[in-house]
Order: structure tokens, then sequence, then C-alpha cells
């Protein structure tokens, strides 16, 4: 089995008291999505590379405003339910959990040109909200293990930094100085009773039970201001500025306990509780073009440019550990060792280029789109998943040790993630007032390792109505997902992982009025 994302540095004893470490899963959590949109839009795949007309295409592909020729309000509103499967070395859990989320919401200002002797038709200018991804979820398994144990990742802290006692009692504060303190990890005796190194409690080979569960919160959210130009009714070029905010939120608990029950053996049970939050804003450009060769088609493209955050992590940690006649049973936190102050992180992030492609087929296109009869389109999109960076902020910018670690994060990111392709089809049929909708998608894996077995297939439907300047669209999609989860991560030796399948399901309701 393959080392997947460890990271082995020397030096850094400094991040134990001032920071915490960020991981490869923090790049691909703001990068391996799916498509959200209006729910004409989620009712057709995600579709949008090419078709236009939709407030959703100052996310996508902007050039698609230039298909407006009228002002609209859009608002949408939504619901997600997660339904998640694990299993963990064998073991086989769910978990379960729902919440409100909310696609592409805005106004769009377009007019047609008043001048005689412009090239351009019309033009559009957008402002919008979309929520690129929701982080609302809960991830829960277990199972028995007698491969590997959650301590031995303090064992490589502190032999990582070649800790003495006084460093393992108090550099280590949200992590290995918990474990330490509790004696869930203690010194191992040289010659003359001198410290030779360090031991875990936990009898990894006649195996521990290991319990998983993590509720997450939050939002990756965009905020687009585009603007697109209308030349002939045959070519649109558009461009957006785009603000994304993240808020993410994690409360984990993670136990480790004797699977034999032995009264002996010096160890009965730990259970570590960590709260941890990220946020941050940054900026990007989105830039697109749609080509019309004929009435009934269009041709789209489209690129994004990799968005640049600015993060501030903060974690609180705490450890109950009862190591039965050793030491008993004994506690300890971080806010007991940090004047009760939560850790703080601060550091860049750049996300991954993505480039689309995108076909659409418009069924008796002519300039009154009341008299349409339906399309059907198709996007192709590509995504530089290994192409996402860490880089060192603050007060930290001048330090080389913290350089160095985002160095070593970076080329774990190279190693382990690749580009992959995204493809999304749909279309529409048009009756009137009435519109029927189907759709479907497919996102590739982010992993290099094909063992770590990861992708969404999403099945997507809708009504929508139109009638009179105003509209209701309505969208169900269902997400199949396949993802690799790791209950934590080690230098030494393989790590285990628990494979994850499931679904999403999401629905959107969108209101629109033309102004």
């Amino acid at each position: 089995m393959k080392k997947y994302f460890g990271l082995l540095i020397s030096g850094l004893a400094i991040f134990a008291q001032t920071a915490i470490a960020q991981s490869p899963e923090d790049a691909l959590r703001l990068a391996w999505f799916t498509q959200n949109g209006t729910a004409r839009n989620m009712a057709v795949g995600g579709v949008m590379g090419s078709l236009g007309g939709d407030i959703t295409a100052n996310h996508v592909n902007p050039a698609g405003l230039g298909l407006y020729k009228t002002r609209e309000l859009v608002l949408s509103p939504g619901f997600l339910l997660n339904s998640n499967k694990f299993n963990y070395r064998g073991t086989d859990s769910s978990s379960s959990k729902s919440g409100f989320g909310y696609g592409t919401t805005g106004i769009v200002l377009a007019g047609t040109s008043k001048s005689g002797y412009s090239k351009w038709t019309s033009s559009a200018f957008a402002i919008s909200v979309n929520q690129l991804a929701n982080y609302n979820n809960q991830v829960s398994f277990s199972g028995r293990n007698n491969f590997s144990s959650f301590t031995e990742k303090y064992l490589e802290e502190l032999t990582r930094d070649r800790a003495d006692t006084n460093a393992a009692l108090s550099n280590y504060i949200f992590g290995s100085s918990l474990a330490f303190r509790t004696f869930l990890v203690d010194t191992l005796s040289g010659i003359g009773g001198a410290v030779a190194g360090y031991q875990s409690l936990v009898p990894i080979s006649t195996g521990v039970n290991q319990s998983y569960n993590a509720r997450t919160t939050g939002g990756y959210n965009e905020i687009a201001i585009g603007f697109a130009g209308n030349m002939a009714d045959k070519l649109y070029v558009g461009g957006s500025f785009n603000i994304p905010i993240v808020k993410y939120n994690r409360e984990l608990v993670y136990s480790e306990r004797d699977a034999t029950n032995d009264p002996t053996n010096q160890f009965s049970f730990f259970e570590y509780k960590e709260s941890y939050s990220s946020q941050g804003a940054g900026i990007g450009v989105k830039l697109g073009t749609i080509y019309k060769p004929t009435p009934f088609v269009r041709i789209g493209f489209a690129f994004h440019s990799p968005q640049i955050f600015t993060m501030t992590d903060r974690i609180r940690s705490s450890l109950v550990a009862n190591t039965e006649t050793y030491a008993g049973q004994r506690s300890e936190s971080s806010d007991n060792l940090n004047s009760g102050r939560a850790g703080t992180s601060k550091y860049n992030i750049t996300t991954p280029w993505r480039a689309i492609g995108s076909f659409s087929y418009v069924f008796r296109e002519i300039n009154d789109t009341r008299l349409q009869k339906g399309f059907i389109s198709a996007d192709i999109e590509y995504v530089h998943y290994k192409g996402a960076r860490f880089a060192v902020a603050g007060e930290n910018a001048s330090d080389a040790g913290f350089r160095n670690y985002y160095t070593a994060l970076n080329e774990a990111i190279i190693d382990n993630y690749k580009g992959n392709i995204n493809a999304r089809i749909g279309g529409e049929l048009k009756f009137n007032t009435i519109m029927f909708r189907l759709g479907a998608a497919y996102y590739g894996s982010p992993y290099q390792d094909e063992a770590l077995k990861a992708s969404r297939v999403i099945g997507t439907g809708g009504l929508g109505y139109r009638n009179k300047g105003m509209f209701i669209d309505l969208s169900y999609s269902h997400i199949m997902n396949k993802d690799a989860v790791f209950a934590y991560r080690l230098n030494d030796k393989p790590n285990t992982f628990a494979e994850q399948t499931g679904s999403r399901g999401s629905i959107m309701l969108t209101f629109g009025f033309k102004l």
C-alpha cells in the first residue's frame, strides 16, 4: 500500500506552538466540487459553457451574459440531503445530514445598442453570488486496526524534532504535548536511565477499535461582477471579476479503544477532540467567448484563472486517555496550555486553473426566445488539480522553517494529485410556457493513485414555467460520490483510509423576474 500525503519535514517544532499544519485536502476542498447554479442550470446537468441566457453564466462563461437583452432579477434557494456510506478496514458504517443552500442569485442589467455605427448589438452587466461548494456534512466511520495508530503521528513528531522531555511537555500544545501529558505517549529509557526515545501505550499488535466522527459546516461562496458584449448576435465575449469567500468548520471526535478489553495491558482508551475553522477571501478572473456559426449552433470556451486566497485557520484540541495501571485516566487541552487561546495560522493558497469547451444545438433558434423549442448542450472541463499551491503569509513570511514546510506541502500536492476531465450534458424541451429538462455529469478523480477510488456521477432533472416576465424553475440533482477519507496520516508506514460511497440530493428552486 502506498503512503498517501505523508509529509516529513525537519525542524518545525515552531508550528506546534504558533500554528497548525495544512494538508493537501485543504487545497482539494477549494477545487474538487460539482457545478452549482440556478434550478434551470442544475436541471440540465450544469451545462453553461455555450448556452448563455442564464445568470449562472457569470460564474461559468461570462460571455453567456451577452445573450441577455433585458434586465432580470433571480433568487435561488436550495436544500441538500447527504447520505454517506463508509468501509473502514472491513467495517461498514453510514451517516447523513441535511441543510439549506443556495444557487446563483443576482441581477442582470442588459440593453441593446442605440448607435447605428456600433458593431455591438447589445451588452449586459451582472452582479451575482453563487455557492460553489456546500460543506455541510457528517463523516463517521469505525473499524478494528492492528496495523497503525493515531498516536504514531505524535511519535513521528517528537522523533523528527529530536524533542527532549521539556519540549514534549510544552512545544506541541495542539498535538504531542497532549499525548505526553496524559501518558498516552511516554519516554523510552536507554543506558543509565537516559531518554532513548518515545513510545505509545496503544497496543497496536493486538488491535484497537478506532472511531472517526467529523461534523462539517460552511461553504465556498463566490461574488461575481461580470460584463459581456454581443456582436451582431454571432459573437459574444465576456469576463467577470470574482471575489471568493470561504468558511469551513469541523468538529472532530476521534477515539481508539482496546479491542481485547485486557485490564492488564496498560491501555483502555483515548479520545481526541478538535474544533477547527478555516476562513478567508480571495480574487480571481473568468473570461469567455461564445460563437454562433449558424443560428442553431453555439460554440463556447471559458478560462478560469487561479483564485488567490488569504486564509486564517484556528484550532482548539483536547485529549482524554486511560492507561489503566500505568497512569490512570488523565486529560489535557490546548486551552489549558495556551492561556485559553486558539491556535492560529495565516497562509495563502492558490487554486487550480480550469478551462471549459462547450457545444450547444438550439432547436428553432430565432430572436424571439419564447418560440424556441429546446436545446441540447455539452461541456468538457479540465481542472489542473495538481496546480494548487500554498505559501506562507503574515509575520512568518521571513521564516525559513515555514517556507520549507509549504515547499514540502506543495511537492506532496504535485506527487499525489493530477489534472482531470469533467463532463456535463443536458437538454430542454419547451412546450409554450412549460419546460422539461434532463441532464447528467461526470467528475473524474483528482488523485494520481488508482487505489483511491474517487468520482462523482450526477443525474438531474427539472421543470420550468415562464410567462409574462416571470419564471419559476425547480430541479433535483442526485450526486453519487466515491472518495477516500483519512483519519490520520503517517510518514513511516503506509496509511489506511475509509472508502466513501453514498449520495447527495440537491433540490433547487429559482424565482426570476424581468425588470
